[in-house]
């Protein structure tokens, strides 16, 4: 039977998708703008990038036994993670395993299609936000994590995690009423 397998190539497609979503932006930031403030309360734009290659080298060492090391700058920082991460997550069985996760140990196929992929679709509007880069994000996936996180809302509301909600504006879309859910203030 071919359903886990097939549920794992989802997976990665969509976290994949995701990810190059952000190096995009990561590629676009012009290299005077790494230490402007994010979003996230203390951090610049390189402690976003820095946030997501921590959680990619992670998941790569519980995967693999083995941790890559940090790149020189946010760039080479994402090159180098996303490179042995994606060949981590593409190993057969890979997903299949079970890998600490934020509520426990659970299949990497769910800390990847669940959290990892809403954390770099969260963290693709912060960088563009910090650096004055394109903040559109994938509006699929943002319906898809929104519908997801919604059930989790009193669960995420704690240090490290996401702060409290941002009240949406009448004319809100959907992207900005999912950041403003995540605490992500979208106005001045």
């Amino acid at each position: 039977m071919r359903t886990i397998p097939r549920m794992a190539d989802d997976v990665v497609e969509r976290y994949t998708n995701l990810a190059d979503q952000f190096g995009a932006r990561i590629e676009a930031t012009p290299d005077d703008a790494w230490d402007r403030p994010a979003p996230c309360e203390g951090w610049a734009a390189r402690d976003v990038v820095s946030h997501v290659t921590d959680t990619q080298r992670g998941l790569t060492e519980a995967l693999t036994g083995t941790r890559p090391e940090a790149g020189a700058d946010p760039k080479s920082d994402w090159r180098e993670t996303y490179a042995a991460f994606k060949q981590a997550i593409g190993q057969p069985g890979a997903l299949e395993k079970n890998v600490p996760g934020p509520f426990g140990e659970m299949p990497a196929s769910m800390v990847l299609g669940r959290f990892l992929s809403t954390d770099v679709l969260v963290h693709t509007w912060d960088l563009a936000r910090a650096v004055g880069g394109d903040e559109r994000i994938d509006p699929d996936a943002v319906a898809q994590a929104f519908s997801g996180l919604k059930p989790m809302d009193e669960a995420i509301r704690q240090p490290g995690v996401f702060g409290p909600k941002v009240e949406s504006a009448a004319d809100a879309d959907e992207q900005e009423q999912f950041l403003n859910f995540l605490g992500r203030v979208t106005r001045p």
